[in-house]
Order: structure tokens, then sequence, then C-alpha cells
């Protein structure tokens, strides 16, 4: 953060002296040290002065953030599946308190859970604030709940920010969230992870060396100098480490300078330095002027001393609320000392298991009054601060006044920057993120490849026979659906983008559009090269018909399809959530498609109650393109003569009776027939396979937007299911 170093004022649009100086101090490397002597961003706000213009009092030293919230409630309704049985000692595992509306001889469909219950406290601005609990006690809960993440009828109680109540916009400009799982683009290096992030989170308005130097601050503060150009990685690709994969987690979110930053356990899955590393950065961002919060299983001894204040919760409830140095005291006062030498925390979590387990129906309630009785007795209360965070500015002069004071991103715009710069940023990350990770094209290629290479040397050279027609409509119909099968392929990479998608979006770092048209921007140029390969490939060796135009239509029709497939593979990604269920449900509904595509069954055949589907079918706008493509530009003749009575009991007889029965027809006619005679041509084939109702051109076109159509899908499916919000 820009406040991580006192004397960084990077940013600052007043002081281009002291901008001048510290770009010195950049170069040479000395960032680090400066923190030393650290002083916080409250101090420089005091020190700050103005270029000779006359301001207030207020506005040269605007007061410290401090986020209070005050008997915060919330509890959720779930339906029972089963009878009601009595309570048992093992089931005290549970969430929270369970409230049960039913005697133990009836059943009720409905039980209430609370999850949190009157949790009250504050949070300030250079401290670092820490939700403790055993798992199931409400941590993620509370932090989602002061994040924004659960929805206002369902949170009960206030929260304001110095004072004034947080509306769900002005909480995602202002704040950060940093979920338990590092989802990052894992082809990229940390340098490029947070130099993306700095593109989507500051301002046009701030020049490119301001970012990259914003960005080389950073690093050094995360303490990844050393990484800086190693990639992320995955489990098929070496990169950094779980502490630094984890800090660059931390840095993408911190990377707009927040005023609050919340965190779901950070140090989860790290090593005891690892994880002391991670708080000890996030101790130098509360100190550069923000807000930390965020919730920890079991911190070591190392950790304790960095954090500021704690709030354990039990089943929902407070069970400790205060400084992290009163443990001691406030235990000894509950008549369980903590012995000398142990770790504070660990002897609190295993005193409030011990009382959750021996009495399973009140849990810890002998703690939770104690704790409530304790706050009243103390002189200076945890929570008596919260009117000191309520002053005479209101709140967004108060972030203005930050914003001059060196702020990055708490500006109060909705968005850091324009629709069409995030669409090229998106499409520039993931392009280089697909470039180093090309394992998905090139199984798609070998795909096409293969599958063109069959279908050529088994529809080798088709003549102009009856079954030379048939064989020609069965080549299309495989062709044309194994452009859609290819694309499901992709479904796995689609939704490794959504969960980041998800996370970046929570707070507003882009657009939601942007995403989808950046997606399609990329995911086009492999299409082309996919078309021309396979179209190469097959056109001349199956003998197709119709020369130099009707190649490039065939170009055409499949890269539309493959457009329609990756977008109907995009929607589906957005509405099913996991890779198993999203191939099972693609290759379902594709071979749907196939069949109702007017090959197996022409749709003059097909029932009234199932038409609908045949002209939903992805598969039947291509393929009846390519069968016009095929025979409606073709004066080759495809039945002559006796070729007619194939497959009947006269094709069985030799060729005199045939010529005889031909002769025999031509009379009764009063027309000339013979060996030679056309009797159908490919216009007749195609009325024979009920392809009359649109022309080639218009299938394309169909087909066209129905890749455009499933973008837009997609784009709904993203609007409505990123609320980040429980209910």
């Amino acid at each position: 953060m820009a406040r991580f170093v006192d004397k960084l004022p990077f940013f600052h649009p007043q002081s281009p002296e002291r901008m001048e100086e510290k770009e010195k101090i950049a170069q040479k490397g000395d960032l680090v040290i400066e923190l030393g002597g650290t002083s916080t961003q409250t101090e420089q706000k005091n020190r700050h002065t103005t270029n000779g213009s006359e301001k207030t009092s207020d506005m040269q030293n605007p007061p410290p953030f401090v986020l209070a919230f005050t008997d915060l409630c919330y509890s959720v309704k779930k339906p029972k599946k089963f009878l009601s049985v009595p309570s048992f000692p093992f089931r005290n595992n549970r969430l929270a308190s369970d409230t049960v509306t039913s005697s133990s001889s009836t059943v009720d469909l409905s039980r209430t859970k609370t999850l949190l219950d009157s949790i009250s406290g504050e949070a300030r601005e250079g401290e670092i604030f820490a939700v403790l609990g055993a798992s199931g006690s409400g941590k993620s809960t509370l932090i989602d709940a002061l994040a924004g993440r659960i929805s206002k009828e369902s949170l009960k109680g206030t929260m304001t920010l110095n004072g004034e109540t947080l509306d769900d916009r002005l909480m995602r400009t202002i704040s950060a969230y940093v979920m338990q799982d590092d989802l990052l683009f894992p082809m990229l290096t940390v340098e490029e992870t947070l130099m993306f992030s700095a593109e989507f989170r500051l301002p046009r308005t701030l020049p490119a060396s301001k970012k990259r130097a914003r960005v080389e601050t950073l690093i050094d503060q995360l303490g990844l100098k050393n990484a800086a150009k190693t990639i992320i990685g995955d489990e098929g690709h070496r990169g950094v480490s779980g502490g630094e994969r984890r800090r660059v987690s931390i840095g993408t979110d911190i990377i707009h300078d927040p005023i609050l930053l919340f965190l779901d356990e950070p140090t989860s899955g790290l090593d005891s330095t690892s994880a002391f590393m991670v708080v000890n950065v996030l101790k130098k961002i509360a100190q550069s002027g923000s807000i930390v919060i965020m919730s920890i299983h079991q911190p070591s001894y190392r950790i304790i001393g960095l954090l500021n204040h704690l709030l354990f919760l039990s089943r929902g409830q407070t069970v400790y609320y205060g400084p992290s140095d009163g443990l001691h005291l406030y235990f000894s006062k509950f008549g369980k000392p903590i012995p000398e030498n142990e770790n504070p925390t660990e002897f609190a979590l295993d005193l409030i298991r011990e009382l959750e387990s021996d009495d399973s129906a009140n849990g810890a309630k002998s703690l939770v009054e104690f704790n409530s009785t304790y706050q009243l007795s103390q002189v200076n209360k945890p929570i008596s601060h919260t009117s000191q965070a309520i002053s005479p500015l209101p709140l967004k002069d108060i972030i203005a006044a930050s914003v001059s004071g060196g702020r990055l991103g708490a500006s109060m715009d909705e968005f850091a920057n324009p629709f069409w710069i995030e669409v090229g940023v998106l499409a520039k990350r993931s392009f280089t993120n697909t470039k180093r990770m090309p394992e998905l094209f090139i199984m798609r290629l070998c795909t096409i490849v293969v599958t063109g290479i069959i279908l050529a040397s088994l529809f080798w050279r088709l003549d102009s026979s009856p079954k030379g027609a048939q064989e020609r409509q069965g080549f299309f119909a495989i062709s044309m659906a194994t452009m859609f099968y290819v694309c499901a392929d992709a479904l796995p990479v689609f939704l490794q983008e959504r969960y980041i998608y998800l996370r970046e979006t929570a707070h507003n770092a882009y657009r939601k559009a942007s995403y989808v048209i950046s997606n399609a921007i990329v995911a086009f140029p492999p299409l082309v090269m996919l078309s021309i390969t396979f179209a190469l490939i097959t056109f001349f060796a199956v003998g197709l018909a119709g020369g130099g135009s009707a190649f490039v239509f065939f170009i055409l029709i499949i890269l539309a399809s493959f457009w329609a497939g990756t977008g109907f593979v995009s929607f589906l990604s957005g509405v099913v959530p996991h890779v198993m269920i999203g191939y099972t449900v693609a290759v379902a509904i594709l071979a749907y498609f196939l069949l109702f595509s007017g090959f197996f069954i022409t749709r003059d055949r097909i029932p009234n109650y199932w038409i609908w589907f045949h002209y939903l079918s992805l598969v039947k706008y291509p393929y009846e393109a390519v069968l016009q493509n095929e025979f409606d530009s073709s004066n080759a003749c495809f039945i002559r003569g006796i070729q007619m009575f194939e497959g009947t009991p006269i094709g069985n007889m030799n060729e005199t009776v045939q010529e005889n029965v031909l002769v025999s027809i031509s009379k009764t006619l009063n027309m000339t027939l013979n060996s030679t005679s056309c009797i159908t041509t490919g216009s007749g084939l195609l009325h024979e396979a009920a392809v009359t109702d649109l022309t080639k051109w218009n299938c394309l076109w169909v087909t066209i937007a129905w890749g455009f159509l499933f973008r837009f899908l997609f784009y709904v499916t993203l609007v409505l299911g990123s609320k980040n919000k429980r209910k």
C-alpha cells in the first residue's frame, strides 16, 4: 500500500517536491528501511499541509476511521429432512445455538439456527481486529456480515463507519475481501498478477510509471522481491510457495489502498513462519492507515503480539472482546487463570471447547454471561469509543481528505476505469495466461486433426451415387456435432476463471460486461485456426462440391459452430458450478441437439410436440447450411436411371430387367427415361431432407446469433449469480 511507508507520497497530487524525493528513495530500494521509523497515515495526515490554499482544521486533520458494529444478529432457517430426534451429547459441534420449536413427539419442518447473537465491537484504523473461535463458532459469518456479504434483510443490528451507515455501493468501493482460497491465474508471474490488479483498481488518470512504482513498492512490503518473476503455479506447474501465494492474494486486493480490509483465515494451511510473515504484512497495512479485520483459527504466540483487539466466539456469541494483552486478567477473574508460558489463545479455545463439551445444551453460556458483566465493570470499556468515531465532517469528506492525503483507490467512483480500458486489460491478462498454458488449445487442435483425418479417410472421394449422397449427409452431421463437442473441453477453464471473476468483481474491480466481452475476444482467434485446419483436412479429401466459394463458406460455418459452441459452454459454466456435472450436462444436451438436428429424422417427420426442440438445436443450423452448400450449389445428379431402384426388390434383379422396367415407366409417364437420365438432383435431396425453410446464409446468421445469445445469457447468469451475499 502507498501508506506502508509513512513518507511515500508517490500519488500525492499536490506535493511534486516530496513525490520527486520519494521516487529517488524508491530507486535506491530504501523503502523497507524507512518502515522502521514508521509513522502511520494518521500521523501523516496531521503533518499534511496545503500548497498555499486555505483549508479548515478538520480537513487538515481528518479523524481516524472507526468501524463500529452493535448487536449484530443473523439467523437462518433450514428445512428438516428427517424426523426430529432428541439431542444427544455428541451433538456439540453446532455452528451456533439452535432453536427448535417442536416437542419431542412432533416434527417441525423448519429449524432456526442462530449464527450471530448480539455481537458488538469496533475496529479502528491502525489496528488488527481478529475474530477467533473453534470451527463452526461463526467467525466467517461475522467477517461476511462486517464486509456486507449478508443481505440487510437478514442481518439485524447496526454497523457504521465514523458514525455513518455504509451503503453497499460505498462498501464495495472502499473495502477489499481476501478469501480463504487463493484464486489466481497460474501462469502469470507475481509481478504480472499485481500489475494487472493495479490496472484494474487504480484510476486511468494515474500514469503507468506511478502504477509500476506502486507495484514494486508493494512487492517489497509483501516480501516477494525474490519471487517477483516466478509464476503463481498450480498442480501441473511449479510456482511460488503457499505463503508467497497467500501474500500475492492479499496484494491483489490491497493494491488500491482500501480503507477496510477483511480476511477470512489468511493463515489457514500455512506453516508457522509463513503465517507470521502474512500477519506481519497485515500489521504494516493496518499501521499505514487501514482497518484490518480478520478471522484466525489458532494463532501462534508471535502472531498474538501483532494483534490489537480480539473477539472470541462460541456458537455465535461473544465470550471475550478486548485487547490481546487482556486475556490473562480476563480469565483470571473468571477463575481459570492462564498458566505461565502457555499460549493464551490456545488456552481460551481449549476452555471454550471444554465448556461446550461439558454442557451441550448451553455451551459456553457461563463465559458469555461473564463477558457481559466484565465489559460493564471496566472503567475504559472497549466498546465505549464508538462516540469518538462520530465526526462533524461527513464520511465522504473524510474519504476525500484521505485521497488527497495520498490514498490511491478510496475515491467515490464505482469503477476505477472506463469500460474499454477494462476490456483491454482483461483480454491482455487472459491472453498472457493462455499463451503460457497451450495444453487446452493443443488438445483441441489434436482432436480436430485426428477427427478430420479419420473422417477424410473414411469418406474419401465420395462419388455422386445415391449412397454417396447419403454418406455426405452422415459426414456433415458428424462434422458439425464434433465442432460442439470439442468446445466442451474448455469447461474447466471457464469454471476456474469464473471463481476469479467472482472474487474480483465483488469489490468493483471491473464491470461484468467487460469480462464477458474480453472472454469472447480472447477465445475467437484459436477458433479461426481450428476452423481452417479442419476445412483443409476434409473439404478436398472428401471431394465436396462448389469450388472456392463453397470452401470459404465451409470455413465460415465451422467457425460459426465453434462460436456458438463456446458461447454455450460459457453459459453452462455460469449455471453449473462443478466440472463433472458440467461435462455430464454438456454431453447430454449436445446429444439431444444432434438427435433433433434433422439427420436421424427429418423435420417433417418430427412429432409436433417435439418440433420446438428441433428449432432450438444448435446442430440443426450448421448442418442444414453445409447440406445446402453441397447440394444446392451443385449441378451434380445423384440418382440416374436404374439407380432409382436401389434399395427396392427390383434393385436385386439384373440390369436388363431393371432397364425393361424403366422403359415401361417411360411409356406410362409418356416421357423418355434411360440409364443416363437424371432422376434426382441436389435440390431434390434437400427437399427429401426437409431442408427448405432457411437459406444457407440465413443458417449461418442464426448460428452466429446463437453465439451472441448464449454470451448474453452468460452475462445474465454472472449478474444474478455474483451477489456474493448470504440470504
